[in-house]
């Protein structure tokens, strides 16, 4: 993994994403350099998700402006979305409990020559490929401290079978494999011990240490992130997993 990339700028003035049924979240100021930790708090409903997706490109900001990498939103959002990654995002990125780990990052993997553009590269039973592909593996596997034989059957380990803090680092690992200069994170410390906690967090921070920007939402965040607060929701509190669907459907996973 190539530590040394820069990560995004995220610059936001009075951002808002306004529903259906109303303001998801409003009036979001953030301002943070390359390689930060951007912990987003707030309670449930009031637009954590949706503020995540709005920062990637994901999501149409409706009110305020913002650069992330320097690209305006929502005028460059499927440039943002080219440089920037989701993991753990329920609806959005979420893991197929009945395949292996292995078999996730394959795919992954895959998907990132595609994406480089080289038909060669791409072919599956060619030597470079193979090498590519185990490096790519390796190195991702490696970002996200996920060690394969902590696992009960190593990367063959299927989803349903992981622990919930082992499958948080196998989707950072598929989302770090394209290299992004911006990473999102949701839900980190969902129903994990406060050992576990710590431990994800630290992960995200070396993370941010490494290059990457990452902004997380999650509570117990380290007293050295940037913390950014979503208004309080004035919509039901589900309001903000039917934005995320929706804006799944028009935009995809990449």
């Amino acid at each position: 993994m190539d530590t040394t990339r820069q990560g995004a700028a995220v610059n936001a003035r009075g951002i808002g994403v306004q529903g259906p049924r109303g303001w998801v979240f409003r009036g979001v100021d953030i301002t943070a350099e390359p390689g930060s930790l951007i912990a987003v708090q707030g309670p449930s409903g009031s637009g954590r998700t949706c503020l995540l997706l709005a920062l990637t490109g994901r999501m149409r900001i409706t009110e305020g402006h913002a650069t992330v990498a320097g690209f305006p939103l929502p005028k460059r959002m499927g440039t943002v979305r080219g440089r920037t990654a989701i993991a753990h995002v329920p609806g959005v990125a979420d893991l197929e409990p009945a395949l292996t780990a292995a078999e996730h990052l394959h795919e992954q993997a895959l998907l990132g020559h595609r994406l480089q553009g080289s038909p060669a590269a791409a072919l599956p039973w060619g030597r470079r490929h193979k090498e590519a592909t185990r490096a790519r593996i390796d190195a991702a596997l490696a970002a996200a401290r996920l060690d394969p034989d902590t696992l009960p059957k190593g990367l063959r380990t299927c989803v349903r079978d992981l622990e919930r803090l082992e499958a948080l680092r196998l989707s950072i690992a598929l989302a770090v494999m394209h290299r992004p200069r911006l990473l999102a994170v949701d839900d980190v410390d969902l129903k994990l011990s406060p050992e576990e906690r710590a431990l994800a967090w630290q992960l995200l921070r070396d993370l941010a240490l490494e290059g990457t920007t990452v902004v997380a939402a999650g509570s117990d965040a380290p007293a050295d992130a940037l913390i950014v607060s979503t208004a309080p929701a004035t919509t039901t509190p589900d309001t903000h997993e039917e934005e995320a669907a929706h804006a799944f459907a028009e935009t995809g996973r990449a």
